[in-house]
């Protein structure tokens, strides 16, 4: 059996910000010590996937050179392994004072609330636009501790046989979908916004009127909300949860619990991806997890399987479009992400990638990304592998600067995040109804 490793930087963030002195001692309160981004420059014989088995926190970085988040004990254990490392930048952000409220944190991403009274008050106040669906429950409140349910949202001037849990309505679909890894803040919140767009527009906006009056525009914005939780318990350090809370396989910190829900699909799903505490650890099975039979279930009765197996292509009049948030490193990923054995599909569907990264500026790559590491079991595979529907991986947000990395300043969102998705999004939604064909 493989040792079981468990991440350093999970370890710090998921303790107390700082570490408090012995009662009645006068030494000051010590920071604990921060994780940061490095660059990596691996010797001969090691490889990327080798120390994300390892328990290394390197899960991001497409296109570019890989990153891991490093504590300065994983930093010391990685150079004594010959690997080269420059950072690249902290993990926080300068918080302006004062502007969460109820809701928000870390100067403005929402909570797992937040979100879900967003949900409910847009629903409520377009009966005519939108319907808001529970598709199922987080792990935790399936075991009775709380929890959340997982919401989404049918978006569309609604009509008769609208928003229906079919693959008959007459309206092609295009579904968005956030924050099924926790901590990448930026990812809910696009889909925030791109509710609110779509709501505020219909009948204002010629464009987006007219996408709503012939498409069904799903969206799943929070799909890991008990991760959420998590993440937002320290809200001016946020925690670098990245999976969800299952905390039953045993021998794993409360830190470092949990299931990738990005590697739990029952498509190309591989036990080998990690152990119990490691970042990318699948579960016990394919489609262990609630979250995970949510979201699938809610793909499995949306689109119909024009594909086949695993080497075909699909239909030429398959019809919808799915994007995947995720961050970071500026990148649009295109299956397949289990192999950089080509899809079937693959030359249309790089190129309707490139139609979307003209509005983002995004590179478009597919199987590893060059990156040395593969994705089995993640959910754009799994629904363009099972149902033959082009599925795609946003990674949003640079490298470096205050707008990389999985906490960005939220003022990014307004000054980079959403100027250069909105565009992408609305592509997307219009080729939902030729994405095999003429592209518009």
């Amino acid at each position: 059996m493989r040792k079981i490793t468990v991440p350093l930087a999970c370890l710090a963030l998921a303790a107390a910000a700082v570490v408090v002195a012995p009662s009645g001692s006068a030494a000051p309160p010590v920071a604990a010590p921060e994780p940061a981004y490095y660059s990596l420059k691996l010797p001969a014989g090691t490889t990327v996937a080798g120390l994300i088995r390892d328990g290394y926190d390197i899960s991001h970085g497409h296109g570019s050179r890989p990153v891991v988040v490093a504590t300065p004990s994983e930093v010391s254990q990685l150079r004594e392994r010959g690997v080269e490392l420059g950072k690249i930048g902290d993990v926080y952000q300068p918080l302006p004072r004062g502007v969460d409220a109820a809701g928000t944190f870390y100067g403005g991403y929402h909570t797992s609330t937040g979100h879900e009274e967003h949900n409910a008050a847009v629903a409520s106040a377009h009966p005519d636009l939108v319907k808001l669906y529970d598709i199922g429950d987080s792990w935790k409140k399936t075991k009775g501790q709380g929890g959340h349910d997982i919401q989404a949202l049918c978006i569309t001037k609604l009509a008769a046989g609208d928003c229906a849990l079919s693959s008959t309505g007459k309206k092609p679909k295009f579904v968005l979908h956030a924050q099924i890894h926790a901590r990448e803040l930026s990812t809910g919140e696009l889909a925030y916004k791109w509710i609110d767009l779509l709501v505020s527009s219909y009948g204002k906006d010629a464009e987006i009127t007219s996408l709503m009056d012939t498409r069904e525009l799903w969206v799943v914005p929070m799909a890991n909300p008990d991760g959420v939780d998590v993440v937002a318990s320290s809200p001016s350090r946020p925690v670098m949860q990245r999976k969800n809370v299952n905390n039953t396989t045993g021998g794993c910190p409360a830190a470092a619990a949990g299931i990738d829900l990005n590697r739990n699909s029952s498509f190309q799903w591989d036990p080998q991806e990690g152990g119990p505490c490691d970042e990318t650890y699948p579960g016990t099975k394919a489609v262990s997890e609630p979250e995970t039979v949510a979201v699938q279930g809610l793909l499995d009765k949306l689109f119909r399987d024009t594909k086949g197996d695993v080497g075909s292509p699909a239909a030429a009049d398959t019809t919808g479009v799915f994007l995947t948030l995720h961050s970071y490193g500026n990148d649009i990923l295109a299956p397949y992400g289990y192999t950089n054995t080509a899809a079937p599909n693959r030359a249309a569907l790089v190129a309707l990638g490139n139609k979307m990264g003209a509005f983002n500026g995004y590179p478009v790559s597919t199987g590893d990304g060059g990156v040395g590491y593969f994705a089995p079991g993640a959910t754009d595979d799994w629904l363009y592998g099972t149902r033959g529907v082009p599925s795609y991986t946003f990674e949003v947000g640079a490298g470096s600067g205050s707008c990389s990395g999985f906490f960005p300043a939220y003022s990014c969102m307004d000054s980079t995040f959403w100027p250069k998705n909105k565009g992408a999004f609305l592509y997307a939604a219009k080729a939902a109804a030729t994405p095999y064909g003429t592209l518009p």
